[in-house]
C-alpha cells in the first residue's frame, strides 16, 4: 500500500472533519486474496474524533466520513471500519 494513498485519505478527513484525533491504519495485508484486494483497493480502519459528530447519530457520523472521502471510496477503499467519537466521548473513553 502506498504512503500516498494513506496521505490522501488522511488529508481528506482532516480537511472535511477537522479532527482533534485521527488514527488511520492500513489493514490490507490482512485481506490478501479478498475480492476488494484483488482489484487494488485497500482495507482500512479509522478512529476519528471531531466536534462535527456532536449530536449526530452513529449512522450520520459514518456518512460524514464517507462523504469526506468522496471518490476515494470508489477508487482506493474497498472496506473501511470506522470509530467516530465526539471529543467528550473520547475523553470519557480514555478515562474508563
Amino acid at each position: 500500500m502506498s504512503a500516498d494513498r494513506l496521505n490522501r485519505i488522511e488529508q481528506k478527513l482532516r480537511e472535511s472533519l477537522s479532527p482533534s484525533e485521527l488514527e488511520l491504519q492500513d489493514e490490507s495485508h490482512l485481506h490478501a486474496g479478498h475480492a476488494g484486494a484483488r482489484d487494488g483497493r485497500g482495507h482500512f480502519r479509522v478512529s476519528i474524533v471531531s466536534e462535527r459528530f456532536d449530536g449526530v447519530s452513529r449512522l450520520k457520523r459514518h456518512r460524514l466520513v464517507y462523504d469526506a472521502l468522496g471518490p476515494e471510496m470508489q477508487r482506493d477503499i474497498h472496506a473501511l471500519a470506522i470509530e467516530a467519537f465526539t471529543p467528550q466521548e473520547w475523553d470519557a473513553r480514555s478515562q474508563a
